[in-house]
């Protein structure tokens, strides 16, 4: 029988098409990959991988291992997810996953209110934009901002997080339009849509600085360097930004949250995901 962390190892080498993605993944080293990858090709006597310079291909039959170590793994973490569910009522870790703008600027700011109301429960935010595997446990309960569907999770909309144009009260050229310039992101936040929103709006207006976090756009207006645009629940919030074009199209964008089924009855997973569905819905920065 193949060793199952020789097993896992090639899972990750076929997923991220690379030894060293898959080291990246799994927090190893790359000389760990190649040498769980040859043993499990000893294991099994096949090859299962074709070492090409600049990437990892499966041969045939490794595509037919793949299959089924991901049958396998499937399995493993479900039965993970049934003994979690059944652990003592609020006790254990919860993992959760949340957009940086949600976890940096509300989820944190009611940790120790959360913590109050569970202190046998410990809370893992976890700030990812990306999408994550509720079925590979790479997180119990999920807040994203595009619809999930992964299969074997359920997804509830809490509610939409709406966005403005802010500018420093003292942005000097606050009342002139014409000379207004940007905060943006870079190039490589191309297709996301509050990019393609400000841009539009921006036109021919020049941008005056890229940042790749919300954060440092907050700070980039408050501190004058243009205009930005923000989460209304952030901009509102700040006595040192005024909304500014009241006119401009209007965007927002859906908040969802995402658990896997069988966690959803799990105590500890249960009064997180109760805790964030209050905090969203009786926020007053999010339309319902």
């Amino acid at each position: 029988m193949a060793d199952w962390e020789n097993l896992r190892h090639f899972i990750a080498v076929a997923r991220s098409g690379t030894l060293s993605g898959a080291a990246r993944a799994l927090k190893v080293d790359h000389a760990t990959v190649s040498r769980r990858l040859t043993a499990l090709e000893a294991e099994l006597d096949v090859a299962l991988v074709e070492r090409l310079p600049r990437f990892c291909r499966l041969t045939a039959i490794g595509q037919q291992v793949f299959d089924q170590s991901v049958a396998m793994e499937n399995a493993a973490d479900g039965i993970a997810r049934i003994a979690q569910a059944a652990h003592r009522p609020l006790v254990g870790k919860v993992t959760l996953s949340a957009p940086p703008v949600l976890t940096m600027h509300l989820l944190t700011q009611h940790l120790a209110h959360f913590r109050s109301l569970y202190p046998d429960i410990r809370l893992s935010l976890a700030a990812q934009a990306q999408q994550v595997s509720l079925s590979r446990r790479e997180a119990d309960v999920a807040l994203r901002l595009v619809r999930p569907d992964e299969t074997g999770s359920i997804a509830r909309k809490l509610g939409v997080m709406a966005f403005g144009l802010y500018a420093s009260r003292d942005y000097v050229h606050r009342d002139v339009p014409d000379r207004w310039q940007f905060i943006a992101f870079d190039e490589s936040f191309g297709d996301m849509p509050q990019q393609k929103w400000l841009l539009g709006i921006a036109g021919a207006r020049p941008v005056a600085c890229e940042l790749n976090d919300i954060g440092g756009h907050l700070i980039a207006a408050r501190t004058g360097a243009g205009v930005a645009g923000l989460p209304c629940f952030l901009g509102d919030a700040d006595p040192d930004l005024v909304r500014i074009a009241e006119d401009v199209p209007p965007f927002c964008r859906d908040i969802w949250l995402l658990v896997h089924r069988d966690l959803r009855k799990a105590p500890s997973v249960r009064a997180v995901m109760d805790f964030v569905v209050a905090l969203i819905t009786q926020h007053g920065g999010f339309s319902v």
